[in-house]
């Protein structure tokens, strides 16, 4: 007996929805599966699901069991793969990445212990997690990965403009051309980027984004330091996850962090002060 292969087109396809609290597009292009878009749709929405906590998930049933100092099991496959990125990415982001929930408490990433071989996860004090700074990139990844699977060569991919990742070169050929405004001054073009099989965050202190209700500040997790400078990091990666850890990383770090996190990589901080033009910082 043989297997009927998944129907495909060779065609463009567009899905819209809201998701993570903002707007997400998905484009393709050219060859795939008929299917290839909802399966993309679905992983966005599982993430969501899962690592949420404006309302009830695996992840706020995981942080009441933290904050009462338990230690748990993690059973989902979307939290676990989440904290296993998390946990890798330590080194990375010079630890300047903390998905605990308020890192101005005494606890953070550090008391936390995550055993990865028994997918057990405790704190050796209470605190909360929250996967602000992370979630976006990792679910462009998965979504990213879907369309792999479903014969995708060329697709763009957004999470409220602030996260995108595309798959391939442009369908015109070279790679895909972004202009990153000023949050600021939208009439002012901060850096211009091509991406190629390539994700890109952008992470602000100031503008549009920022005003969210319930928006944490966005704290320096070795020091409980309060990043309140006009800030905008940008940050081209392969991994999207990576990609927003890192432009997290960059807005609190302190002057001696910058270059180290830069590397001579696509990593790139603007101080946005009232003068004249932004200033990259090197």
């Amino acid at each position: 007996m043989t297997l009927d292969a998944r129907p495909s087109s060779d065609s463009t396809g567009i899905a819209c929805f809201f998701a993570m609290g903002t707007r997400v597009e998905l484009h393709r292009f050219g060859p795939g599966d008929d299917d290839a878009l909802m399966l993309a749709r679905r992983a966005i929405e599982a993430v969501d699901d899962a690592l949420t906590i404006h309302r009830p998930s695996v992840t706020t049933a995981l942080n009441e069991a933290l904050l009462a100092g338990q230690g748990v099991a993690v059973d989902d496959p979307v939290l676990f793969d989440a904290l296993v990125a998390i946990d890798a990415a330590r080194d990375l982001t010079l630890g300047l990445f903390d998905p605990t929930a308020d890192a101005r408490q005494a606890g953070g990433w550090s008391d936390v212990q995550f055993d990865e071989g028994t997918r057990r996860i405790a704190a050796l004090q209470p605190l909360a997690l929250d996967f602000g700074g992370f979630g976006k990139g990792f679910a462009l990844d998965r979504a990213a990965a879907e369309l792999r699977r479903a014969g995708v060569s060329c697709a763009l991919l957004s999470a409220g403009e602030s996260s995108i990742a595309v798959i391939g070169e442009h369908p015109l050929g070279g790679g895909w051309p972004f202009s990153i405004p000023d949050p600021l001054r939208p009439d002012r073009v901060l850096i211009e980027l091509e991406l190629a099989d390539e994700a890109l965050s952008i992470s602000s202190t100031v503008g549009a984004g920022t005003l969210a209700p319930g928006r944490a500040a966005m704290i320096r997790p070795t020091d409980a330091a309060v990043i309140s400078a006009a800030r905008s990091a940008v940050v081209v990666d392969r991994s999207g996850s990576h990609a927003e850890m890192l432009s997290t990383a960059l807005i609190v770090a302190a002057d001696d962090e910058v270059a180290r996190l830069r590397g001579g990589a696509r990593r790139f901080l603007f101080d946005l002060a009232p003068v004249e033009s932004a200033r990259m910082l090197v």
